[in-house]
This record gives structure tokens, C-alpha cells and sequence, in this order.
């Protein structure tokens, strides 16, 4: 007897989630770090300087410049941050005054340069903008996610109706979305009301169409202390993660290595990498925990370092059907040793996550179903390379829906695992609502996590080793933005590349940065990155929900506050001293 055909599996459906409204991306101005990683250095450093020296708010405007003055010093930048430095002191000394206050009693305050001016149906009364909701800029959904929870909500700049609301002493706490000037009309009122109140910068210096880092008002806006990972060090957690994959901390988890295959294994998890999907295994478990600062139980070491053993066992494969020579800045598994042990090695770490899982000290129930979802991840994770290999032999343009389904299939898997196998060790039922959320949440964060990989590699490839997609003309979404809005030479470039004819590189990028691709691409990233923020709207564990969001600047850490608006920048050339907070 024949075996029975297994059905045909439905194609993949998959549409663009709706734009954000009114992107920009402008030159960073001077007042303000330049890059991710020095702007989260001055938040680190003002965290700790308010821990240390434990200011009492409300602050004088004198004082806080004080503070400022006296960080901006001690880190060595220059005195032009030290508005933003002063910003910062100032959240964080409200921080857990805001946590604390429900959100039935606090006040969103959002301008009304956020809108589309041009476009905007919505008309004007004494208290500011009345939004018609027509989904043209981003004032919508802000307003309608803190009316959700509670909030009071006004779109207006005027900082005598901030006033009149805090004397009637139903505000008791101040979300603010606004530039500098606006900040500091509006700081003595709340200093005289000693009002908790936290400020998130526009992210343009215009006061025309501007916009704002969605991620950090949402993350404002829910912070609350039912969240019991908001105090959670989430870098220092990835350090822990960083460090089980040292050799003695993985023979200590794994057993020691036996033979020259388990050895070159093992060299290989050591190897460098970003290592997020097992900290987003210990993220999640971590944060559905009554003390999620707790130590983290052997049992979840095993399970997390199985989570990373079936990432590099797919990176190997990767590699071989690529044909990639280098990753992390060294030789591939199979340049350095050949094929056929690099095949077998990725073939071990698959076998090795799998008994990971099975060996972990969970119940039987949740052991079978972490092997299910690894199971269903690897093979949804084939099926997305499988259709890649297919492209390659018959090369063709590919739509940028197209190149997001395979990135659907390859890169969001693996995160979805993570985030579910998580869940199940912190004892999350199959028919949780957690468990549908963390699928939609990993859906849309993977295909941003690709998105950016690939807006990386087309600036000329910032993550450093990583493999070239545009030398190695394989699909990704900057390309088929390109190649969709590309004409005349620029077009028949674009196509060569997809037929995978012998194009330059240089010029490939040269023809996506002439379409306007880069800008599109972009767009596509702060989508996605927002859908994923979306997904969690359902999601009522306040603790996860709040991780889960800073999850997200955590991995892309890309928010760029990009200058204050004209009216402030005018006074500073106006000034012969610094300016005022």
C-alpha cells in the first residue's frame, strides 16, 4: 500500500501592514548624540547618576542644570547635550512616580505639529486639536491607546491648559510629546505642581509634520508598576546569556565534548554572534515570573543554549548553500574544515538542541510541546530556504511581498521559537492568549530584524563579518524596492542583479539609492517594527507586555531624535549662553 500524500500546504499570505504615517529620515542634528549606542550610553549613565546621587524632584530649573552640567562633565561630551542630558535626569527621577500613578489620572500631552497640515480635516477649539481620526499621522493611535487605559488626552502645546488641568487635581502625572521650547514653558508649572511628568523629544526640528518615536511614548504611556519587569536589567541579562556560552559554562550544561566533531560544535556556539534568541527565551520566561529578577534555574540554561544550537546548525547550512565564505569576520564552518564536516557538524546542533529540550528538568507535557514548536520552527525555516534555492535556479525579480514571505518563513521562526519555548518553561498553557500573541509579535519583529540586515548591508555592511547578499546577489527587500521603482539604466541594472548576472555591487547600490529603495525599505522597517508593538495591544500580563516592548529598542536600538524644532533653534543662535532647560 502506498503511503498516504501528505495535503498540499496553503501559499503563505502575506500583506504590508499599514504605513507608518509621516516617516522622515534627516541628517541628525548636533545637539544630541549621534548614534544609538552613544544615545543609550547617556541614558545608562543618567540611570545611574540619578541611582547614585538620588536627587529629590521636583528640581529647580537651576538645579537640574546643575545635574546636567555636572554628567555632561563627568562623561567627557560635549556641553552642547546638555539639554538632552537634562531631559534624561529629569524622566528618570519620575520614573517610578509615573509607575505608580493609575492611568486614569494621568495626562497625554501630544502637539499638534505631529499631524499632516496640509491634509488634516481636524478643526480647533480652546483646548486644541479635536482628531478626526482619518489615520494620516501618528496623533491617532497615540490618542486612541491612552484613551484605552484611561488616560486624559490633549493635543495642544498650551501650557496654560496643562495648568488648569493640574489645579483641578484629577492629573497627577504628565506624559509629554514635545520639542525643547515647548518643555521649557511648560517645566515651571510642573515643578510649582511638583506633577510627575516625563518627556519624549519630537524627532524633527520642524514644526510642520513632525513625528515621534512611537516605541518610547507606548512605552511611557503603559509603564506601570504592575509591570514587575520594569526594573529588569536587560543588559545585564544578555551578558548572562553571553557568558553560558563560554567553554566551561557550555561542558557544564552539554557535557564535555567528546571526539573532534563535538569539539568543533562547540567552538562553533562560541563563536561570535548576537546570541538574541536565547535571551529572548530568558526574557520571556523572566518576565512571566512573580520575581523576575530571580537567578535563572539551570533547567532554562539548557533550554536557551538549545535555542542557539538550531541557530548556528541553520547559520552552517546557510553558509554551504550560499556559498559564503566568511561570517563573524572569519572563515565559514565549511572554508575552514570543508563541506562535508560542516554539514555534519550542523547536523550534531540540530541533534544537540533537540535533546537539550528533551533532557530539561519540565514536565513531560511541556517537553513535548517545546519539541513541537522547534519542530515546526525547522521545518517552516527549510520550507523558507526551500523557496530561496528555488529562485536561485530560475532567477527573476522578486516583489517586495514576495521577499517578505520568504523572510517570514526564514528569520521569524526562529524568533517565534525563542519567545514560545520561553513561555512553555515559565509553565504558559498551549491555548494561552500569550501564545497567539507571541506568534504575530515574532512574525512582525523577525521580518523587521531582516529588513534592517539588509538596509545594513546596502550602507555598505555595518555588521561587521556578516555575509554580502548584494555581492552575493541573493533576494532581499531593498532590491525588490529598488527594482519596483527603478527606471530607465537604473532598471535594467536591478534586473541583471535579480537574473544574478555579474553586476557590480557598488553600482547595484548606486541604482537602489537613485529609486528612492533605501527610503522605502526604511518605511517597511518602521512597519513592521510598529506592528510588532501593535500585536501586543491584547496582551493583558502587564510584566510581558512591558518587556516585550523594550525588547524591541533593545534589538534595534535605532531611534534617531533628530533636533529640536525651529522656534528653539532660533533662540540658541540668539543667545550668547548655553541655553535654558
Amino acid at each position: 500500500m502506498s503511503a498516504p500524500a501528505t495535503a498540499p500546504q496553503p501559499p503563505v499570505q502575506l500583506s504590508l501592514p499599514r504605513p507608518v504615517p509621516q516617516q522622515k529620515f534627516r541628517t541628525p542634528k548636533k545637539n544630541i548624540p549621534q548614534t544609538p549606542q552613544e544615545r543609550n550610553r547617556v541614558l545608562l549613565a543618567a540611570r545611574a547618576y540619578v541611582e547614585r546621587e538620588k536627587p529629590v524632584p521636583p528640581l529647580p530649573q537651576g538645579e537640574l542644570e546643575k545635574h546636567a552640567d555636572a554628567l555632561v562633565s563627568h562623561l567627557g561630551i560635549d556641553h552642547i547635550y546638555r539639554d538632552y542630558v537634562g531631559v534624561l535626569i529629569n524622566n528618570e527621577l519620575w520614573r517610578e512616580s509615573l509607575a505608580s500613578v493609575p492611568y486614569e489620572r494621568r495626562l497625554l500631552l501630544i502637539p499638534k505639529c505631529l499631524r499632516v497640515e496640509s491634509k488634516c480635516p481636524a478643526p480647533f477649539d480652546e483646548f486644541g486639536l479635536l482628531c478626526k481620526q482619518c489615520g494620516l499621522c501618528s496623533i491617532q493611535d497615540l490618542q486612541l491607546e491612552a484613551e484605552r487605559l484611561g488616560y486624559a488626552v490633549l493635543v495642544a502645546e498650551g501650557s496654560a491648559i496643562v495648568m488648569s488641568l493640574i489645579q483641578t487635581g484629577k492629573i497627577e502625572a504628565i506624559v509629554g510629546v514635545s520639542c525643547l521650547s515647548v518643555l521649557e514653558r511648560a517645566f515651571p508649572y510642573m515643578e510649582a505642581a511638583a506633577v510627575p511628568g516625563v518627556a519624549v523629544p519630537l524627532l524633527q526640528d520642524d514644526c510642520i509634520d513632525t513625528t515621534v518615536d512611537l516605541d518610547w511614548v507606548w512605552e511611557y504611556i503603559h509603564l506601570t508598576s504592575d509591570d514587575r519587569t520594569r526594573r529588569l536589567d536587560l543588559g545585564a541579562l544578555r551578558e548572562e546569556v553571553d557568558f553560558w556560552f563560554t567553554p566551561l559554562a557550555l561542558d557544564s550544561a552539554m557535557g564535555v565534548a567528546m571526539g573532534e566533531t563535538e569539539k568543533i560544535a562547540r567552538e562553533w556556539l562560541q563563536r561570535a554572534g548576537k546570541r538574541w534568541r536565547p535571551f529572548l527565551t530568558v526574557a520571556v520566561y523572566q518576565a512571566l515570573q512573580n520575581e523576575p529578577g530571580k537567578a535563572v534555574p539551570e533547567s532554562l540554561k539548557k533550554v536557551a543554549i538549545a535555542v542557539e544550537c538550531f541557530h548556528k546548525a541553520s547559520l552552517i547550512h546557510d553558509d554551504i548553500e550560499d556559498g559564503d565564505l566568511s561570517r563573524y569576520g572569519e572563515p565559514t564552518l565549511h572554508a575552514e574544515h570543508g563541506v562535508a564536516v560542516a554539514l555534519n557538524v550542523g547536523d550534531l546542533l540540530i541533534g544537540e538542541g533537540y535533546r537539550l529540550l528533551a533532557e530539561s528538568a519540565h514536565g513531560a507535557e511541556e517537553r513535548v510541546r517545546m519539541l513541537q514548536i522547534a519542530a515546526q520552527g525547522q521545518r517552516e525555516l527549510c520550507r523558507g530556504q526551500g523557496s530561496e534555492l528555488a529562485w536561485a535556479r530560475a532567477p527573476r525579480p522578486l516583489t517586495s511581498v514576495e521577499v517578505m514571505e520568504i523572510f517570514e518563513r526564514k528569520t521569524a521562526p526562529a524568533f517565534g521559537v525563542a519567545l514560545e519555548i520561553g513561555a512553555i518553561a515559565a509553565g504558559v498553557d498551549a491555548h494561552d492568549e500569550v501564545a497567539e500573541v507571541l506568534k504575530n509579535y515574532s512574525r512582525s519583529m523577525g521580518i523587521a530584524y531582516q529588513i534592517r540586515d539588509d538596509l545594513e548591508d546596502y550602507a555598505g555592511g555595518e555588521t561587521v563579518g556578516a555575509p554580502d547578499d548584494v555581492a552575493g546577489l541573493r533576494p532581499s527587500v531593498v532590491l525588490s524596492s529598488g527594482w519596483e521603482r527603478a527606471q530607465g539604466e537604473s532598471k535594467s541594472i536591478l534586473e541583471s542583479c535579480w537574473r544574478r548576472e555579474n553586476v557590480n555591487p557598488e553600482t547595484v547600490r548606486e541604482a537602489c539609492a537613485n529609486s528612492g529603495a533605501l527610503e522605502r525599505s526604511q518605511d517597511l522597517l518602521e512597519r513592521y517594527k510598529e506592528e510588532a508593538i501593535r500585536s501586543l495591544g491584547e496582551l493583558e500580563n502587564p510584566s510581558l507586555k512591558g518587556l516585550l516592548r523594550r525588547v524591541i529598542g533593545k534589538i534595534f536600538n535605532d531611534t534617531e531624535i533628530k533636533g529640536w524644532c525651529k522656534e528653539f533653534e532660533n533662540k540658541q543662535l540668539q543667545s550668547t549662553e548655553a541655553p535654558s532647560l
